[in-house]
């Protein structure tokens, strides 16, 4: 187990992440504040996210040329100048800019870290360290609602992000200590862009990461789905009061949390990666159409218990797939790793807006999420269904 790689890439991951979800986290206060609709946090999540995948397709070659340390260093550096530009923000445009920094880095979280990872990582146990890795993502997300609320009450939503910098920069120059050690390879005369930018999309002439690709995007966007909607869909339609919808929303947190170790460690000893990730797609269609049937008077228990199905599912599947990503990629792990996170940010993206249209134009959750199930369902068939194998040339 490469305890130290694991636990930095992590603690990168995390601080990311949680500076990513900051602003949605302190919504209320910077609505009242700049006078602006608490709505925008979702178009900001949404701009993190697309400039993302430019960051996920340039991430290969800078990883390559700077090696994985000094890229989840430049991660960390657009996490800190997010934070820095969304605090000073007096405005639509300053907080739309810190989303653009935030996503310039954001995507090359996933590429550096495997760059890092698969080297020092046995191979039986390679499932269950990407896991762990992307543990960082709910466990920042949770920090974010943990800590920054009381902050805001104590010192105002501006210092509550100033405040997060010091994690960010202390960790950024605690990571040029392994440096010299970690980033070996390096291949200084690698250009960062032109032609190059496009090589992870190469990989998807193999028609395993084509049918990888389709059920990440698929996976990728019916989770959104599952969880952007909870609350919503908990209060309108079952009934619950909004501290309830907030309990079952933790519990699928919770949930996508613990399962995602548990999930690495059965595709290490017990199926290969993409029967789990078959598993996890019909998983993610009976909690949709579960999702779909929610009516007024479901109780809450049964509400609580599909909460944790999705986040043991939907919530649980990404490290298994990153790491099914830089084992099908070989030694172009970093450019597979690269084009998971552009199909995962893509998926994210699209799906949402296409979900809420088709619940606006049938006045219901029930056919859309229906859909869902249906669309992941042929997923899980698509990845246990025997295909040609391609080498990946080098």
């Amino acid at each position: 187990m490469p305890v130290w790689p694991l636990l930095a890439t992590l603690a990168v991951q995390t601080l990311a992440t949680m500076a990513l979800y900051s602003l949605p986290t302190v919504a209320p206060a910077v609505a009242r504040d700049l006078n602006v609709s608490g709505t925008l946090v979702g178009a900001f999540v949404a701009t993190a996210y697309g400039v993302g995948i430019l960051s996920a397709l340039i991430s290969p070659g800078m990883v390559r040329k700077y090696g994985g340390v000094r890229a989840t260093q430049a991660v960390l550096f657009a996490a800190a100048g997010m934070l820095t530009l969304a605090a000073f923000a007096s405005g639509v445009t300053g907080l739309a800019t810190a989303a653009v920094v935030l996503g310039l880095g954001y995507g090359a979280a996933a590429p550096a870290s495997t760059h890092l990872l698969v080297p020092q990582t046995p191979q039986p146990v390679f499932n269950l360290v990407m896991s762990v890795r992307q543990i960082g993502v709910p466990f920042g997300g949770v920090m974010a609602a943990l800590i920054l609320p009381p902050l805001v009450l104590a010192i105002g939503w501006r210092h509550a992000l100033l405040a997060e910098l010091g994690p960010v920069v202390l960790l950024m120059i605690l990571m040029e200590i392994p440096r010299m050690r970690w980033d070996t390879g390096r291949e200084p005369a690698r250009r960062v862009f032109g032609r190059g930018l496009w090589q992870p999309f190469a990989l998807l002439r193999d028609p395993r990461f084509r049918r990888l690709s389709v059920a990440a995007f698929v996976y990728a966007g019916l989770a959104l789905c599952l969880v952007a909607f909870m609350t919503v869909l908990l209060t309108t339609v079952v009934g619950l009061t909004l501290i309830q919808a907030g309990q079952i929303l933790a519990a699928y947190q919770i949930a996508g949390s613990v399962s995602r170790p548990i999930w690495g460690w059965i595709a290490d000893r017990f199926l290969t990666p993409a029967q789990t990730l078959a598993i996890h797609g019909a998983g993610m269609a009976l909690c949709s159409v579960l999702t779909g049937l929610y009516a007024p008077g479901w109780p809450v228990w049964a509400v609580m218990a599909n909460a944790v199905l999705a986040g043991c599912t939907a919530g649980g599947y990404t490290g298994v797939a990153y790491a099914e990503y830089a084992i099908l990629g070989g030694v172009r792990r970093t450019e597979a790793t690269g084009l998971g996170t552009a199909i995962f940010f893509a998926g994210g993206m699209a799906v949402p807006p296409v979900f809420a249209a088709a619940v606006t134009a049938s006045g219901g959750f029930g056919s859309s999420y229906t859909i869902g199930a249906a669309c992941a369902l042929a997923c899980a068939m698509l990845l246990v269904l025997p295909v040609k194998r391609r080498h990946t040339a080098p």
